[in-house]
C-alpha cells in the first residue's frame, strides 16, 4: 500500500479534530473542495471511508478513529519540525482530565493532540460523572467532561455540547416489529425486544422509555457491559437493541449494520458539561485545554 503524504493525513487529523470538512478547511486556509478532494484520495489510498458526511458533519469511521490514533502525533510532531518559527508557542504541565470513556475516546482526547504535541501532558481517567466530580471536588482531577449536570458547591461547569441518543437495532430484530403497533403503542411493539445495555439500571435506555414513551422498559435485558462501543458491537451483531449516541453509531447507521427503530418528532438529548473545581489554581495548562475542548465542541455542533 501507497503511504500517504504528510498534508492528506495533516488534512484527515483537521477534518477529525473539528468533526467539519468546513472547519478544517478554514484551519487549513484551503477551500473545501480542496479538502474534500484530499480526503478522497485519502480514502483511495487507503481503500478505506473515514467519514460518514451529513448535514450535521463528518462522523469518523472506526478505520478513522485508529488512523487518528496511530498517526495523529507523529503527524503533529512532523509538522512541528517542518514549521516556521510562527508555530504556535509550547504549552508544558499536567492537566489531570476525566470523562466517559466514549466520548473521551472518540472525541476530546483526539481534540488534545495539537497541545499534547506542544508538551502539555495529560493524564485521562475514564468513569462515570458522580465518581468523576467527587474526584474533581477532592482536588485529584482538574477538569472533568461530565454526563450530568454538577451539583457539588465545590463545581463550577459550562454547558458544553448536547448528544443525540438513538434506539437502533440490528436488521433482524427491526423486521419483528409491527409499524403500526409501534405507532400506537411503542412500547407493546418494542417489548419483546431483548435489550443491551450499559449498566444494570439501565441509565440511557430507562431515560429514553421515560422521555419518549412515559414509563420504564419492560424488556428483558440480555446483555450488560459498561462500554457504550461493546454495547454497539454486541447490537450489531445481533445480541438486541439498546439507545446510543449519534457519534457513536452513525457509522453503523450508514453502512446498514444497524437500522433507527424509533423516530421521535424531536431528538432526545443529554448535555454534557466542562467542569473545573471552584477556587482551584488555574494554570496556563489548564486554561489551555479548557479553551480547546471548549472550541472542539463548536465545530462538533451535537453529537
Amino acid at each position: 500500500m501507497r503511504v500517504p503524504g504528510l498534508d492528506l493525513l495533516a488534512t484527515f487529523l483537521e477534518v477529525y479534530r473539528t468533526g467539519s470538512l468546513s472547519a478544517a478547511a478554514e484551519r487549513l486556509g484551503l477551500s473545501q473542495p480542496a479538502v474534500t478532494g484530499q480526503l478522497s484520495r485519502l480514502e483511495e489510498q487507503l481503500g478505506a471511508q473515514l467519514f460518514v458526511r451529513s448535514r450535521k458533519g463528518a462522523e469518523p469511521t472506526e478505520r478513522a478513529v485508529a488512523l487518528a490514533a496511530q498517526a495523529g502525533l507523529h503527524v503533529d510532531g512532523l509538522r512541528a519540525a517542518l514549521g516556521s518559527g510562527s508555530a504556535e508557542p509550547a504549552v508544558r504541565g499536567l492537566v489531570r482530565l476525566g470523562g466517559a470513556t466514549e466520548v473521551m475516546t472518540v472525541r476530546v482526547l483526539p481534540a488534545l493532540a495539537p497541545l499534547v504535541a506542544q508538551g502539555l501532558q495529560v493524564r485521562a481517567t475514564f468513569g462515570l460523572a458522580e465518581e468523576l466530580l467527587a474526584g474533581l471536588s477532592a482536588g485529584s482531577l482538574d477538569l472533568v467532561v461530565s454526563a450530568v449536570r454538577p451539583r457539588q458547591d465545590a463545581v463550577v461547569a459550562t454547558p458544553l455540547v448536547d448528544e443525540e441518543f438513538l434506539l437502533v437495532g440490528p436488521t433482524a430484530l427491526a423486521h419483528t416489529v409491527d409499524p403500526v403497533r409501534l405507532a400506537a403503542d411503542p412500547v407493546a411493539a418494542l417489548s419483546h425486544l431483548p435489550l443491551v445495555a450499559y449498566a444494570e439500571d439501565l441509565p440511557i435506555v430507562r431515560r429514553y422509555w421515560r422521555s419518549e414513551f412515559g414509563r420504564r422498559p419492560p424488556n428483558v435485558t440480555s446483555l450488560v457491559v459498561p462500554d457504550l462501543r461493546a454495547v454497539l458491537a454486541a447490537v450489531t451483531a445481533g445480541a438486541g437493541v439498546s439507545v446510543l449516541p449519534r457519534y457513536l453509531v452513525a457509522p453503523a447507521l450508514e453502512n446498514g449494520q444497524v437500522v433507527q427503530l424509533h423516530h421521535p418528532e424531536a431528538p432526545p438529548l443529554n448535555t454534557l458539561y466542562l467542569a473545573v473545581g471552584r477556587g482551584a489554581p488555574h494554570g496556563p495548562a489548564l486554561a489551555a485545554v479548557r479553551d480547546r475542548v471548549i472550541e472542539a465542541a463548536e465545530e462538533w455542533g451535537t453529537l
